[in-house]
């Protein structure tokens, strides 16, 4: 017996989507940690910020290697062990932080942090290509996805109490940690939807409700060389070559840049920062649902998906205005509209692989793409420390800022106009 329009037959999937919601905010609280306790840490070790750019791009260049690796190996071996491998790794390198004594030391620990995260949105992505039927993908992957925003709001508030409280060497400790504790609910609560005993047969028809059966019947996992012959391949590297590098700064110099700029102290929960990240939360969701409830009055998936993006990246422009802003407020809501923008177009951006690409190979997907944005956003650190660095010595940093604004405004329309003619003939589901 189908399921009629408007039934579901349950909600076992969004308890799945609440862990890769979960497993997100912890990846990117572990990852926060070192732009927070910036200040304690130059102090200490004597960084300047070149020396910071080059611990960044250690975590970044390593992440690209994890993505390209778990992206193979999840579709390998599954989801379900391929986030436990990856949560493991990067919780236990998490932890050794508090370990080191030297800057060498940080980007080392850093570095194979970066190889553990890898794996999160890999796995992340294929589970809900494998729980969520087309039309809510683009919610679900705006739900997790959010997890990078709520895990940059928790960050401040948890850390610098944690560190003011037990020393940063503890608060390595701590967080890394909670990702141990996210392991046993995952291994408990998660399997495929054809294995897990919580789902109702009614569940299961709707989450395969608007899956082609013949295309289904073809779903084998795709060698790596044959992925970058397909179109839809290069329009998600595309994406992510572009916009990643604008996120990592996001994440790793907006509390510098507030700091600089306007001589704040961000070691409140109120912090202008946090306002920052809490918008992009909105964004993420939103982002989701907009595209989703297109999908659902009759729109086709992948134009869905191209019209939000494009919203989502003209409303990325005006942070080349940002510079104009003489009060710390009028810069917080220019900023957040980028960051929120950001979070939307990812949303959509992830989703655009799971709608086109066989879920057999999703992660494989994901995981090529992932590794060519974290490329880019190894060498953006870079430019940013020098950019930083030069602006500094003749009085006037926030210049520097002000040029790495102009790019961040004008990367996501260069990349949609490619994604777009890229996928402007392509049928969905072909491969």
């Amino acid at each position: 017996m189908g399921i009629k329009p408007g039934q579901t037959g349950g909600n076992y999937r969004w308890v799945v989507c609440a862990l890769i919601f979960f497993a997100t905010t912890i990846n990117y609280i572990d990852r926060q940690i070192i732009s927070l306790l910036k200040p304690t840490l130059e102090t200490e070790f004597n960084w300047t910020e070149t020396d910071y750019s080059h611990i960044v791009s250690a975590f970044v260049a390593s992440y690209a290697i994890g993505y390209i690796i778990f992206g193979n190996i999840i579709d390998r071996i599954g989801s379900k062990m391929g986030y436990t491998i990856s949560i493991t790794f990067w919780s236990i390198a998490a932890m050794a932080h508090a370990l080191v004594k030297s800057t060498f030391g940080f980007g080392a620990m850093r570095s194979l942090l970066g190889l553990g995260e890898g794996g999160n949105f890999p796995a992340a992505v294929k589970s809900v290509a494998e729980w969520f039927p087309k039309k809510e993908r683009a919610l679900a992957t705006g739900i997790f996805n959010s997890g990078t925003s709520i895990g940059a709001v928790a960050a401040p508030i948890l850390v610098y109490w944690m560190s003011d409280t037990y020393g940063w060497r503890q608060t390595f400790v701590i967080t890394g940690a909670i990702g141990l504790v996210w392991l046993v609910l995952w291994l408990i609560f998660y399997d495929i939807p054809s294995r897990q005993k919580r789902l109702s047969k009614a569940e299961f028809d709707y989450i395969h409700s608007d899956t082609n059966t013949e295309e289904e019947a073809k779903n084998v996992k795709i060698p790596i060389i044959e992925l970058l012959a397909i179109k839809q391949t290069w329009a998600f590297i595309v994406g992510k070559f572009f916009t990643d590098p604008v996120w990592w700064f996001f994440l790793a110099w907006l509390p510098s840049y507030f700091a600089s700029a306007f001589a704040l102290d961000l070691k409140t929960p109120g912090s202008q920062v946090a306002v920052v990240y809490g918008a992009t939360t909105v964004g993420s969701i939103l982002g989701g649902y907009i595209s989703s409830k297109l999908i659902k009055t009759g729109w086709a998936p992948l134009k869905a998906r191209k019209v939000t993006m494009l919203v989502a990246a003209l409303a990325v422009v005006p942070i080349i205005f940002a510079r104009l802003a003489t009060d710390v407020w009028a810069a917080v809501a220019i900023i957040s509209l980028a960051a929120a923008a950001h979070q939307a177009w990812s949303a959509n951006l992830f989703t655009l692989v799971s709608d086109t690409v066989p879920t057999k190979s999703v992660s494989s997907v994901v995981g090529v793409g992932g590794m060519m944005g974290a490329v880019s956003s190894t060498i953006f650190p870079l430019i940013v420390g020098f950019t930083l660095d030069h602006y500094k010595l003749i009085g006037n940093i926030t210049t520097g800022y002000n040029l790495i604004f102009i790019f961040c405004g004008l990367a996501y329309i260069i990349a949609w106009f490619i994604i777009n003619t890229l996928t402007s003939k392509l049928k969905l589901g072909a491969v």
